[in-house]
């Protein structure tokens, strides 16, 4: 391999911060933060999302409207333009 042209390949400790979880893993990415992580310290990668916290692979879905997009539209627009005065 050429030297100095490959990025520093390292474990790194990513969080989630939405479901207050770490990942140690190994990884390229660039940061200046560390943690203290089983004895250890790592770099550190804040995440607002991660498979600890999607809803696809947590299985909470959001729940859909059974009603459907016309109805919704007519319940908030429905007397949009019309006159409530009688002249």
């Amino acid at each position: 391999m050429k030297a100095g042209i490959h990025p520093q390949y390292r474990t790194v400790i990513f969080h989630d911060t939405n479901a207050d979880t770490h990942f140690k893993i190994r990884s390229t990415v660039s940061t200046s933060e560390t943690i203290e992580f089983e004895g250890d310290t790592y770099p550190l990668v804040r995440l607002d999302i991660s498979s600890a916290s999607h809803p696809f692979y947590t299985g909470q879905q959001r729940q859909a409207s059974s009603e459907g997009r016309a109805a919704q539209f007519r319940r908030r627009f429905g007397n949009f333009g019309t006159r409530n005065n009688a002249e």
